[in-house]
């Protein structure tokens, strides 16, 4: 049974209004830019944009992956400061790099039930203040300072401590269960589907030529906002779109997870990035009321995790999106346009062998037939994460947003979004165009 399948007309989850700030590299504009700061930007911005004043949310979730101790609640804070009343309810979802998404299907469950009919979902993420925390024997022997009541007691304590203890702790990517970080396990999916350096130089070619020529064409204009950074500069699009990308220069990087027979480099990977994202969604009736057309009908999602989080930590997407076209009964033929999120170009090439095989069809994403590698005239077309930047938690605002933006502008029917997570997770929503169904 599909999300939405019996649910009534009046009832439908649809997208009203998307903004994104530019993503930029971590350690630049935004730097000084606290994480609930920069979440407040885009949620002003979509209030603004469909006439919604602040006090008629009834919900917002934002996603967050790297979380400060000082904000746990990123979306209440971010919230408040985009001028939002207290009263009303916020939340933050960490489902790795499937946070916003998470968010989103979660306040559409919400309108879908009758419980709620305004909402904001999205994300944000600035690498650039990362929770940098104290070595564990630090944190334990800190604690019991604290009930500590004699000097003979304290110096007792921290006669504990050893030099090593007074390094600090830098965030990972490195997942817990299998000790291997983003770019080591997307390596291991690699060699299991006999991805090529070559092959993934010319992909990330492709998608830095295609998001330059996305910003040359102004295709990002109606979602990038405009932000004023905290040292007086006005930044208005993204940073790490290389519009002179190119293979001979790609292939002159070393490998940058595995030096003697890796594939991955800073080339044709994603980086670290800053950005934050949000999407206005209502149910059909009240944007009807309100005289808004839809950007998006949200039709359907499907959340997996892989069976192998060694050889497949990134292949969410090879299993997520067999399964939503198939409970759908659509094909490829029936989705002219597809946002899937590029981590690695690596990673899009091993979905896409995963997608095309009838034998990890039936395991993993448990459909009889293939759902096929995605035509590449209908991926991305405007770029993708290793170029536009993948600020984690923001990353599926922008996919949605994109997405929706492709269907009007091509009166295409149905979209797809994708996104593969670290901890072997991954997502996939359907979308559907209210100007062609």
């Amino acid at each position: 049974m599909t999300a939405y399948q019996h649910v009534k007309a009046s009832r439908q989850p649809v997208i009203v209004a998307a903004a994104r700030t530019p993503f930029r590299n971590a350690g630049g504009a935004y730097a000084d830019l606290p994480n609930h700061e920069l979440g407040a930007l885009p949620l002003r911005a979509v209030m603004a944009r469909a006439g919604v004043e602040p006090h008629e949310l009834q919900s917002v979730a934002l996603g967050c992956v790297v979380q400060d101790a000082a904000t746990t609640n990123v979306t209440r804070e971010a919230m408040l400061a985009a001028g939002c009343p207290s009263s009303i309810p916020a939340y933050t979802i960490s489902m790795a790099g499937v946070s916003p998404e998470a968010c989103v299907t979660t306040l559409c469950d919400q309108i879908a039930l009758g419980q709620i009919d305004i909402a904001v979902g999205g994300g944000t993420e600035n690498f650039s203040d990362l929770p940098i925390r104290a070595a564990r024997n630090v944190r334990k022997r800190a604690v019991k300072l604290m009930t500590a009541r004699t000097l003979g007691q304290r110096l007792r304590i921290l006669s504990g401590l050893r030099p090593r203890d007074l390094l600090p702790e830098l965030p990972s990517a490195t997942d817990l269960t299998t000790g291997l970080n983003m770019g080591q396990a997307c390596e291991a999916m690699a060699r299991r589907f006999g991805v090529t350096r070559e092959a993934a130089d010319a992909y990330a070619v492709r998608s830095h030529q295609r998001a330059a020529g996305a910003w040359q064409n102004e295709q990002f204009g109606d979602d990038v906002i405009p932000v004023q950074a905290p040292d007086g500069s006005t930044v208005s699009r993204d940073e790490g779109v290389r519009a002179d990308s190119s293979e001979p220069a790609l292939a002159r990087l070393k490998p940058a997870f595995d030096r003697q027979a890796g594939i991955i480099t800073a080339g044709n990977a994603s980086g670290l990035t800053d950005g934050a994202a949000a999407l206005l969604l209502m149910s059909a009736d009240t944007a009807r009321q309100r005289g808004l057309m839809p950007l998006a009908r949200v039709r359907d999602h499907v959340f997996t995790g892989v069976a192998d989080m060694h050889t497949e930590m990134l292949m969410g997407p090879a299993v997520a999106i067999p399964r939503l076209l198939a409970r759908n009964g659509l094909s490829h033929d029936d989705v002219d346009v597809y946002e899937v999120h590029e981590a690695f170009a690596a990673q899009i090439l091993a979905n896409q062998a995963g997608l095309a095989d009838p034998t990890y069809a039936r395991r993993e994403a448990g459909v009889q037939a293939p759902a096929g590698a995605i035509p590449l005239g209908k991926l991305n077309i405007w770029g993708g994460s290793l170029a536009l930047g993948n600020p984690f938690a923001a990353t599926g605002g922008r996919l949605l947003a994109t997405a929706a933006r492709r269907m009007r502008q091509s009166q295409a029917r149905y979209g797809v979004i994708a996104t593969c997570a670290g901890g072997g997770l991954g997502a996939a929503m359907l979308l559907e165009n209210p100007e062609v169904s």
